[in-house]
């Protein structure tokens, strides 16, 4: 449903911004539910520190919602990296979701200019480099 048809679109975008947080909220509670044994060997088998999960789940499933908006404008195929290096897109997702500069990201992909100015704040930004001059870099 559009702005312009949804009869009151602030008081909607709150309710749902406000159900989205509860969900979170219930995420993070059943993740302090499980012992410390089963914590460990969920991250385990991810492949990530259980110190990252316990951070990755608190910054919640859109932490790294910026990547694929940069790879984009970067002429790089998120769904072709995940196919062909999906640890490398994983690290990725993982830099990204703990980012400190998620306002500077998030304007530059909005006014079209992240691909020229990434560089200068961007903790993915030397392997985005590496990235980008690949020959093989999947497009």
């Amino acid at each position: 449903m559009s702005t312009a048809t949804r009869p009151y679109p602030i008081v909607q975008d709150l309710i749902e911004s406000f159900a989205n947080w509860v969900k979170h909220r219930r995420e993070i509670n059943e993740m302090r539910q499980l012992d410390r044994a089963d914590f460990d060997r969920i991250a385990n088998d991810l492949r990530i520190a259980p110190d990252d999960l316990e951070e990755l789940v608190r910054h919640g499933r859109h932490a790294a919602d910026e990547l694929p908006k940069l790879l984009d404008q970067l002429g790089i195929s998120t769904e072709a990296l995940g196919r062909a290096q999906p640890l490398l897109l994983r690290d990725l997702e993982r830099v990204c979701s703990f980012c400190n500069h998620k306002g500077q990201c998030d304007r530059d992909l909005a006014d079209g200019t992240a691909a020229e100015n990434y560089h200068g704040y961007c903790a993915n930004a030397s392997t985005l480099e590496t990235l980008e001059r690949a020959e093989h870099a999947p497009r």
